[in-house]
């Protein structure tokens, strides 16, 4: 009897966190049964000088995670942060600060049965929905 293997999905995805490193992610999933929205939230350690990169990894983290969670073995995420689709792809040296969160990364995308991290245009209503909900967070 053959595996059956699912299709794989389409995690497009837009972030933000405020300045304690509390965040909200959406993610975007389109399969061939569909489009659905996710919620996830996240902490990151933040650290100066990254140009809030911590922020990508502490994201692109905890939605791996939840699909994995779900159930979901293969999957192409979609994200607009070029740094860090390059670390991923080119495995390159990330600073000292990333270097834990890289290593966490790693172990959560090796999970699937197959993944690609790949740059995307930012899904402006994803975007606006994280900005939007971290900002009203801040303010409360």
């Amino acid at each position: 009897m053959r595996a059956h293997h699912e299709p794989p999905i389409e995690a497009s995805i837009a972030y933000a966190a405020d300045g304690r490193g509390e965040g909200v992610a959406y993610a975007r999933l389109r399969s061939d049964s569909g489009s659905r929205l996710m919620r996830i939230p996240f902490r990151a350690q933040r650290f100066a000088g990254l140009a809030s990169r911590e922020i990508s990894y502490a994201a692109l983290s905890a939605v791996a995670a939840a699909l994995l969670e779900r159930g979901f073995s293969r999957t192409r995420f979609a994200l607009a942060d070029e740094a860090l689709v390059r670390d991923i792809n080119e495995r390159r040296d990330v600073p000292p600060p990333l270097v834990l969160p890289y290593v966490r990364l790693g172990c959560s995308l090796n999970r699937f049965e197959e993944y690609a991290v790949m740059l995307a245009g930012e899904d402006d209503d994803l975007a606006h929905r994280a900005r939007s909900e971290v900002a009203l967070h801040v303010a409360a």
